[in-house]
């Protein structure tokens, strides 16, 4: 029997719906519960409305992979702002470890960015068995969503930690080198020692919603560290004189990278009310 969660369209204020499914495909709705939290973003092409993930959990963990294919920095510092606005912990799982050591350098310089900022990297590889007992400890008791781009090897992971749930896997695309969906909606899996997992759909971009422009910067952690020094209280972190964020950008204290990512979603929440 597997437990799904079915895609969700529509207004926020919707309640959440688990179902039950069975060998033949037919499902049943188990349980109604109201929504403590969830993880949103904007939908493809440029629209206003919203894409709702996956709701109530305990945590988040992003999987990314530097090579075959490549997740990009803007796009984790997206998803990481949406879970920092929504108040839901979020680990990064940097997979396929086993190729990232290949470049030492890329892999140090993706690791000090998020431990800089504030956050866990696990390093793992579902190929080589590297750091899937942390991984599967992390997940023991809690609901977790699991998401990233497609083929950082989200369902190889699962297999990995929980082999009885047997998800499909796929191939990246020998042609593009991104990965195919094995994931078409979300679905939740109950873990052997405890606890779920939801393996979601791959996704390519990351769009915020409901982020006010002057309330973005809350939602860096390493920036709220050096945000209150600021010289004036209504600091935008772009131009102003005696921006101490700017200036923990020069020192290198806050990754220049993070800097170029909070640019760039002000740049776009721009273009979205005009």
């Amino acid at each position: 029997m597997e437990r799904r969660y079915i895609r969700e369209r529509g207004k926020l204020g919707r309640l959440v719906f688990l179902v039950n499914v069975d060998a033949t495909g037919e499902c049943v709705i188990v349980d109604i519960t109201p929504r403590s939290n969830y993880i949103i973003r904007r939908a493809s092409n440029l629209s206003k409305e919203s894409h709702i993930i996956a709701a109530n959990l305990d945590q988040a963990a992003l999987v990314v992979s530097l090579f075959a294919p490549r997740t990009a920095y803007e796009f984790v510092d997206r998803f990481l702002v949406t879970c920092e606005a929504y108040g839901i912990p979020v680990t990064i799982v940097l997979n396929k470890v086993d190729l990232a050591r290949q470049t030492p350098e890329a892999l140090e310089e993706f690791v000090a960015t998020y431990t800089v900022a504030g956050y866990k990297v696990l390093e793992v590889s579902a190929t080589e068995g590297i750091g899937i007992e942390r991984l599967r400890k992390l997940l023991v008791g809690k609901t977790t969503l699991l998401s990233g781009n497609s083929g950082v090897g989200k369902s190889s992971l699962i297999n990995a930690i929980d082999p009885s749930v047997n998800t499909r896997t796929g191939e990246v695309s020998a042609f593009h080198h991104k990965g195919m969906h094995t994931t078409t909606f979300s679905q939740m899996y109950p873990l052997s020692e405890g606890g779920y997992i939801i393996d979601s759909p791959g996704v390519k971009g990351f769009g915020l919603i409901d982020i006010a422009p002057d309330e973005l910067a809350r939602y860096f952690p390493d920036f709220m560290r050096f945000a209150p020094e600021c010289g004036f209280y209504n600091c935008t972190h772009t131009h102003e004189p005696k921006c101490a964020i700017v200036q923990a950008v020069e020192e290198w204290k806050i990754m220049p990278s993070r800097y170029e990512s909070y640019l760039k979603i002000l740049e776009e929440d721009n273009k979205y009310r005009k």
